[in-house]
């Protein structure tokens, strides 16, 4: 086209034809031949109308037109089949099954044919367009990817582990950052975070993870929820978590082909010898290499960019280390204890068979309502293997027996009586076995149940008295004393009735007594 506005501008301008194939080093015929198309196409030489790019533009389609081959027979066919075509695709039917579908009703059409008839006719093929999304504010928002990466060198047993990689980009200066780790967890992903903000020298204030089930609990669109693990560490560093949607890599297109170009450019080919070297590297590449090799998009440097742009719009970076804390539900078992990090927590007699939300931090464990999400119980964090056991937890009669508390059986003895006591406290002193005169306290116990608390006194200051310190002696002595005589019953008065007659109502009667003394028996 430039050449063609040449010719033109030339012919415009005066100059002769040779003179133009001269100076263009354009054959002199093929001159002619642009010079009669520009006529055509209402062209004049002379400087008006001055030559502009629409006119330009008719003589070059005048020049080349449509040299395409017409279509065949075949063509034709598909055009006849547009509208089965076009809902077979859009069903989601496979194109070579289309053809298929197609000869079984008599049309055969080649594939050929019929590919490029869809591609040109139906849009078949062809990728929804892409619209670019504003980087938006500096500082604001970092993109985050994890995948697998090379294997170390061997190890003393002749092994080679493979290891995984997160890699940070952020969302304006793509300055990366790579971590290597063995295993995409939450607990690597908060690692990871806080290497980034120590290498980055603050916090963005926006995490764009993908769904991974490190960070990602449950994936949505609209209303994703987030690990309780990482939710917990993103409200300690101050910064907000925006997953991606499920199965969009577009949503963050800027680190979604970083897997593979750390892998590629970052370790391939170098001999790491362990994780702490692969991380070296890692730290390196990122700031030596990647940073300082100018960016296709931006045509900044990555490390430059970040420190003029981005880092000074940054949260602060912490200053202390995160004691990462660790979330379970274990189960409550008969034993009133739950098991945390490999370690027994007690908890009250009513949570027995539950289950509870365990959080355990380096000092602290918090058992809580799964349901109600309340405290339930707190109690300090032990070493695995140990227990920790609140006493109070216990039902009060077997408190004494979970603690091995002999002298609280003692005191309890005691209370029912003097002798009692001191019989309990002898018969601890006499048996060298601890759980045998544990058992032997508590039949004691049972006895003052059984008999009374003032007969087994009284029995006691006997077996005191003969130093007598035998729980079952005393059993027997129990038994064999004769039980005390019931107390008499109280003298049984009758009452007086409220209703009781006179006894004039039962004398005889004037008249009849009369009659009866005149000897009248009628």
């Amino acid at each position: 086209m430039v050449e063609i506005k040449e010719v033109l501008r030339l012919w415009k301008a005066g100059v002769k034809k040779k003179r133009i194939a001269a100076q263009t080093t354009v054959d002199v015929k093929t001159v002619r031949r642009y010079i009669a198309v520009a006529e055509g196409c209402g062209l004049a030489p002379g400087p008006e109308p001055p030559l502009d790019d629409e006119q330009v533009a008719a003589v070059v389609a005048a020049l080349a037109p449509d040299t395409g081959r017409p279509h065949g027979d075949s063509w034709q066919q598909c055009e006849a089949e547009r509208g089965a075509i076009a809902k077979l695709l859009a069903d989601g039917v496979r194109l070579s099954k289309v053809q298929r579908l197609l000869h079984r009703r008599g049309v055969d059409v080649p594939y050929p044919t019929l590919h490029r008839f869809a591609v040109a006719e139906l849009g078949f093929g062809q990728r929804a367009p892409t619209i670019p999304v504003a980087d938006g504010k500096p500082g604001e928002e970092v993109h985050t990817d994890t995948g697998w990466m090379t294997l170390l060198e061997p190890d003393a047993r002749g092994q080679r582990r493979r290891f995984r990689a997160w890699i940070f980009t952020p969302h304006v200066s793509r300055y990366r950052f790579v971590y290597p780790c063995w295993q995409e967890t939450t607990a690597s992903a908060i690692e990871a975070c806080e290497a980034a903000w120590e290498f980055y020298g603050g916090v963005f204030r926006v995490v764009v993870p993908d769904n991974t089930k490190a960070i990602v609990h449950t994936a949505d669109p609209r209303r994703p929820r987030i690990i309780d693990d990482f939710l917990e560490y993103a409200q300690a560093r101050g910064f907000q978590v925006d997953p991606t949607r499920p199965r969009h890599p577009k949503d963050k297109a800027r680190v979604e082909r970083a897997v593979r170009d750390v892998r590629d450019d970052c370790f391939a080919g170098e001999k790491l010898l362990d994780l702490d070297d692969a991380r070296r590297r890692g730290r390196a590449w990122s700031a030596e290499e990647y940073g300082m090799r100018r960016h296709t998009t931006t045509q900044r440097m990555p490390r430059e960019h970040f420190e003029a742009d981005e880092q000074p719009h940054l949260l602060p970076a912490p200053t202390t280390a995160y004691d990462t804390p660790l979330w379970c539900e274990p189960k409550v078992g008969a034993d009133q204890h739950a098991q945390v990090a490999r370690a027994l927590y007690s908890l009250p007699f009513e949570w027995r068979n539950k289950r509870v939300r365990a959080r355990a931090d380096s000092a602290t464990v918090r058992l809580y309502d799964p349901v109600s999400r309340k405290l339930v119980k707190t109690h300090p964090r032990v070493a695995p293997g140990h227990r920790a056991t609140d006493l109070a937890d216990f039902p009060p009669e077997k408190a004494a027996y979970a603690a091995r508390d002999a002298a609280s059986l003692i005191t309890r003895a005691r209370s029912h009586g003097a002798a009692i006591g001191e019989f309990a406290q002898q018969l601890f002193d006499a048996s060298p076995l601890p759980w045998t005169r544990m058992r032997q306290l508590g039949m004691l116990h049972g006895l003052i149940k059984r008999f009374g608390a003032r007969r087994v006194d009284e029995t006691c200051v006997m077996a005191v008295a003969a130093d007598m310190f035998d729980v079952f002696r005393l059993e027997r002595m129990l038994k064999s004393a004769a039980a005390p005589a019931p107390p008499s019953e109280p003298a049984r008065v009758i009452p007086i009735g409220r209703y009781l007659r006179p006894a004039t109502d039962y004398a005889v009667l004037p008249c009849v007594a009369q009659a009866i003394a005149e000897g009248d028996d009628s």
